[in-house]
C-alpha cells in the first residue's frame, strides 16, 4: 500500500522531500568534486613528477655515497660536513645571497617606472612596450647581448666610456673579480625590469583613485600619499614581484653560464652553477644533492622572510 501511495505521488512532491533533496545535494557535490579533481590531476601529476619526487630523491641521495657505477652506501651527514669546509661552496652561497639582494633594486626601479607610465603622460603606451620588450627575450639571447656590451675590446659600454673620456683604458667587466658579478646582476635586472613593471602597474591600477583624491583634499602631498596609500596597497604585488625575481635570479643558470661560466675564478659562481658542475662535470651526484638541499632551504627561508616582512599574510583574501 505504501509503495502504491509513493507511486501515485507527483514527481514534484517526491523531489521536494527532505531525504531526496539531501541525496541530490550529495550527488551534485560528488560530481563537482570529481570534476575538480579531473581538472587538477594533470597539474598535480606534473608537480609530483618534476617537483616533489626530485626533492625527495635529492634528500635521500644527500645522505648516501652514490655514483652511477656503484651501489649506494650510507654517508650520514658527511656531505654536509664537507660543505662546511668547501671554500667554493661558501663563495657560491655568498654570490647567491648577493644576487638575491639585487632583486629589490630591480623592483624599486620598476616601481618608479610603473608610477611614471601610470600617470597621464604622452606616449605612455609606447614607454610600457619599450620597457616590457626585454622580458620576452630568451635568457641566452640576453646573455649574448650583454656579453657583447661588456666586452673589453668591442663592447658598447667601453666604447662610450672612452669616447666621453670617462676612462683611460677599457674596463674588463667580465674578466674582473670586481666587476664580473655586478655585470651579471645588471643584465639580470634589465631582463626582469619589464615583468616587474607589469606586475606593479597592475597593482597600481587596482587602487581606487578616490583614496588619493580624498587625501589630496585633506592636504596630503604626493610623497605622503605614495607612502601612506600606494605602498601599503601594493604589498601583494611587491611580494609577488620579489618572489618571482628571487627565483629567477638564483636559478638563472643560462645567464651566468653564457656570460661568464662562473668565472673569472669563482667570482660569479652561484649555487645553481656549482650544482651543475658537481653533478655533470665532476659526476659527484651525491655532493650535488647536498648542495641542492641547502639551495632548497635557502629558497624556502628567503620566501618565508619576505612574507613576514611584507606583513605575514600577503595575498590572503577574506571570505565572508
Amino acid at each position: 500500500m505504501a509503495s502504491l501511495k509513493e507511486t501515485m505521488t507527483p514527481p514534484a512532491l517526491r523531489a521536494t522531500s527532505p531525504l531526496r533533496g539531501e541525496a541530490l545535494r550529495i550527488r551534485h557535490r560528488t560530481r563537482r568534486t570529481a570534476l575538480v579533481w579531473c581538472f587538477l590531476a594533470p597539474s598535480l601529476v606534473i608537480f609530483l613528477l618534476y617537483r616533489i619526487i626530485p626533492v625527495i630523491w635529492n634528500l635521500v641521495l644527500s645522505f648516501q655515497y652514490w655514483s652511477p657505477l656503484s651501489e649506494a652506501e650510507p654517508a650520514g651527514f658527511d656531505h654536509y660536513e664537507d660543505l662546511l669546509q668547501d671554500d667554493v661552496f661558501w663563495q657560491a652561497l655568498w654570490n647567491t645571497v648577493i644576487v638575491i639582494a639585487s632583486a629589490p633594486v630591480g623592483i624599486a626601479i620598476a616601481l618608479m617606472l610603473a608610477v611614471l607610465v601610470n600617470s597621464d603622460i604622452r606616449g605612455r603606451d609606447v614607454y610600457r612596450t619599450l620597457i616590457f620588450v626585454s622580458y620576452p627575450l630568451m635568457t641566452v639571447a640576453v646573455a649574448i647581448i650583454w656579453r657583447w656590451m661588456f666586452d673589453e675590446r668591442v663592447g658598447l659600454i667601453n666604447y662610450v666610456a672612452r669616447s666621453l673620456d670617462l676612462v683611460d683604458k677599457p674596463i674588463p667587466f667580465l674578466n674582473s673579480f670586481t666587476w664580473a658579478l655586478p655585470s651579471v646582476i645588471v643584465a639580470n635586472i634589465w631582463q626582469m625590469l619589464g615583468f616587474y613593471m607589469i606586475i606593479l602597474l597592475t597593482g597600481l591600477q587596482t587602487i581606487p583613485p578616490e583614496l588619493h583624491e580624498a587625501a589630496a583634499i585633506d592636504g596630503a602631498g604626493a610623497f605622503h600619499r605614495f607612502r601612506r596609500i600606494t605602498l601599503p596597497l601594493l604589498r601583494p604585488s611587491i611580494f609577488l614581484a620579489f618572489v618571482i625575481g628571487m627565483l629567477n635570479s638564483i636559478t638563472s643558470f643560462d645567464l651566468v653560464y653564457v656570460m661568464t661560466g662562473g668565472g673569472p675564478g669563482r667570482a660569479t659562481e652561484i649555487l645553481v652553477t656549482y650544482i651543475y658542475k658537481l653533478g655533470f662535470v665532476q659526476t659527484k651526484f651525491d655532493e650535488a644533492a647536498a648542495v641542492t638541499m641547502v639551495f632548497f632551504a635557502l629558497l624556502i627561508g628567503t620566501t618565508w622572510a619576505a612574507n613576514r616582512l611584507a606583513g605575514g599574510n600577503v595575498g590572503a583574501q577574506d571570505i565572508e
